[in-house]
């Protein structure tokens, strides 16, 4: 499939979302640059859902961010999946594939994304899982930071274990900022003390998302809602760290008014074109 897009890099994006399907494909130019797609959700959909995706992949890049790969689960790795993926990376030219630092099956999916502890052997154990996918899909893996609400042994702090996982592994790093904020208040560290002790240079996008506030100590990671001013703050103060880098949108379910999306999106450009100034949207 030979797609043509603008030679523009694309900055800002959105997932791919069968509620968004809609107001996706009446999308003006320049609401959005890229979309991305989970894999495991539309490798071999058709019908009508099917021809929506090559319909938006003829006018926007694709990103694909993985669900259900499980890099550091106990099980070998799905490499008939990861065979799939790649048939689909280069069906679409998909230039980012990138999945979850966690794990999510055993002997059957556990429905979840569960943290893995911060240890040696937990690192040289993911990074081989690591290497062998990336081996498989022959390109580059962005891992992304998750989400936790339960520590396991932690020998070494978030930042240092992921630096020892993207050092040893070769790989990159989709930084999620909701989920360094989410994690700094429910574990009760300092997230810029963590944006700078990663390593810059491999970090080649960026999530940013909506969560819910259980309690001042409580922060729950949804995608159901709106970006909180705090995690803008925090987006702006990554990208002075890392540069601007492609930022996706994450709404995954309670849908507002598209404009409202766009809106958003918006805020993301600006603070983008202000170089990552620290300011309030």
């Amino acid at each position: 499939m030979q797609t043509q897009h603008p030679t523009v890099p694309p900055r800002v994006g959105l997932g791919l979302r069968r509620g968004l399907i809609k107001d996706l494909r009446a999308a003006r130019t320049g609401d959005f640059d890229f979309l991305e797609v989970a894999p495991e959700n539309w490798i071999g959909v058709g019908g009508a859902h099917g021809a929506a995706l090559r319909e938006l992949a003829e006018r926007y890049p694709l990103s694909c961010h993985g669900l259900s790969l499980s890099l550091g689960g106990p099980a070998p790795l799905d490499t008939g999946f990861l065979h799939e993926v790649r048939a689909f990376l280069d069906r679409y030219e998909v230039p980012l594939y990138s999945e979850h630092l966690s794990y999510c099956s055993d002997d059957g999916h556990l429905y979840d994304l569960l943290p893995l502890p911060f240890t040696e052997e937990a690192v040289h154990h993911v990074a081989a899982r690591i290497r062998q996918a990336q081996d498989i899909l022959g390109r580059r893996l962005a891992v992304e930071n998750v989400s936790y609400y339960a520590a396991p042994r932690q020998d070494m702090d978030e930042a240092t274990f992921t630096n020892a996982v993207l050092r040893e592994a070769d790989c990159d790093l989709l930084l999620d900022v909701n989920n360094v904020y989410v994690n700094s208040v429910n574990h009760g560290f300092d997230p810029l003390t963590l944006l700078n002790a990663i390593e810059p240079g491999r970090v080649v996008g960026m999530h940013v998302a909506g969560h819910f506030d259980e309690s001042d100590t409580l922060k729950i990671d949804t995608h159901g809602a709106p970006v909180k001013p705090v995690v803008w703050s925090l987006l702006s103060r990554a990208y002075a760290r890392f540069g601007v880098q492609p930022t996706l949108l994450e709404r995954d379910f309670n849908f507002p008014a598209f404009s409202d999306l766009v809106a958003e999106l918006r805020t993301i450009r600006r603070l983008q074109a202000e170089g990552g100034q620290h300011g309030q949207p």
